[in-house]
């Protein structure tokens, strides 16, 4: 594990600044992951492609971050994570850009994969660097922080790129990214210092601490469980033009509702898990299971529709549970479980827009997609109930072996 930085080496305020740039970070990625979810019907019509084709640009993206993830945590292992961090940030600018002038939807499947590689990697360490700088029962917390970049940009990043790609064209969107990513090496150059007692890993180190159930268990909860807000989501602009019955005016406005969800949710996942462990897990899957069991039911109104968006957002608490979690049980593979988190995370976007692009063709509905989504945090919760039965046992197992005259 790398060795920890005091909170003494850096004032309150150079601490908000090296958050804030990582934060940055996530903003950019954020809104490069969700711009298409805005943009789903102008995209189509632009490409000649249907609106579930363009789902599977999502998924494309959600592969890329899956497969860059392990790889580039692994790859990344012996450098400084400061150089990791500004290395990672400069692809993902690159690959933006290059979205941006794909000629063809076939070209732009292709390049959304190569965008998403650093996604995972960069959240991975990101998450790492902000852990080091806070005592350990601030942990959650600190993530959480760094993880409002990602909320943000639903919040902003994504409303300000959809309202840009229906006023000009979706290819502004992705230009949009690209700098953000630009500005953000330049943050992390400025903010962020070099920190040469870091200890740093082997790449085989690293795969060979990577195992043990309870790691296992937190990235399947991650990959299933996470899908339900996913699958609503991706498909939320047609749902409000075709089944509510609103203008495209409202798209970003309902984006911007689901993104106000999401940062509430990400602060209070910090809070949660701070307070009660893994239990915080459990409870949040329950609530996801109800909110998103409710959303059929309220896509028929406006009102009730932006009401719903906002509950089912703040999901997103998953996000920083689930990454202290990761920290927690991953022993001396830190760099690697924190990047796969976001894998695991992207797993779930790729599985969301593709189950309820699945119950869509069948023909039962746009607003279908929240009860898939409510099936899929069902089996999240039902992984955590075997981790937390495994953990328990273990626990017990382990207090008994450990008593007087034991064995």
């Amino acid at each position: 594990m790398s060795a920890s930085v005091s909170t003494h080496d850096f004032s309150r305020f150079k601490l908000l600044l090296i958050e804030f740039a990582l934060a940055m970070g996530g903003f950019g990625i954020g809104t490069g992951e969700f711009a298409i979810m805005g943009l789903m019907p102008n995209m189509a019509q632009d490409l000649g492609v249907s609106e579930p084709q363009i789902g599977h640009l999502i998924s494309a993206y959600a592969l890329g971050v899956v497969v860059g993830a392990p790889l580039l945590a692994i790859l990344g292992a012996r450098l400084y994570r400061r150089h990791l961090l500004l290395l990672l940030m400069a692809f993902y600018a690159l690959g933006n850009i290059a979205s941006a002038m794909a000629p063809t939807y076939e070209s732009l499947m292709a390049l959304r994969f190569i965008a998403g590689l650093p996604h995972g990697a960069y959240f991975g360490v990101a998450a790492l660097v902000a852990a080091t700088l806070v005592p350990p029962s601030q942990r959650a917390k600190a993530v959480s922080r760094v993880m409002m970049g990602l909320t943000l940009a639903l919040l902003i990043g994504n409303p300000l790129a959809t309202i840009l790609g229906q006023s000009l064209n979706w290819r502004y969107a992705y230009i949009f990214v690209g700098l953000i990513a630009v500005l953000t090496v330049v943050l992390v150059f400025f903010f962020l210092p070099l920190n040469r007692q870091e200890v740093r890993n082997s790449p085989l180190h690293e795969v060979r601490a990577f195992r043990g159930a309870q790691l296992w268990y937190a990235l399947a909860i991650g990959s299933i469980g996470f899908a339900g807000m996913f699958c609503v989501f991706s498909y939320l602009a047609p749902t409000l033009l075709n089944v509510t019955g609103m203008d495209p005016f409202w798209i970003p406005i309902a984006l911007a509702v689901f993104g106000l969800g999401g940062f509430i949710g990400n602060l209070l996942g910090g809070w949660l898990f701070d307070r009660l462990q893994f239990r915080s897990v459990g409870l949040l899957l329950v609530w996801a299971i109800v909110t998103l069991s409710l959303f059929p039911l309220a896509s028929e109104s406006i009102w009730t529709l932006l009401a719903i968006c906002f509950l089912v957002a703040q999901m997103s608490a998953l996000g920083p549970a689930l990454q202290t979690r990761l920290m927690d049980v991953a022993n001396d593979a830190q760099t690697l479980a924190a990047a796969s988190h976001h894998a695991a995370f992207n797993v779930a976007n790729a599985l969301g827009p593709w189950l309820g692009g699945m119950a869509i063709t069948a023909g039962l509905g746009w607003q279908s997609t929240g009860y898939v989504g409510a099936a899929a945090a069902a089996a999240g919760l039902a992984i955590f109930a075997m981790a937390w039965r495994h953990e328990v046992g273990t626990t017990t197992l382990t207090e008994a072996t450990e008593q007087p005259g034991a064995g």
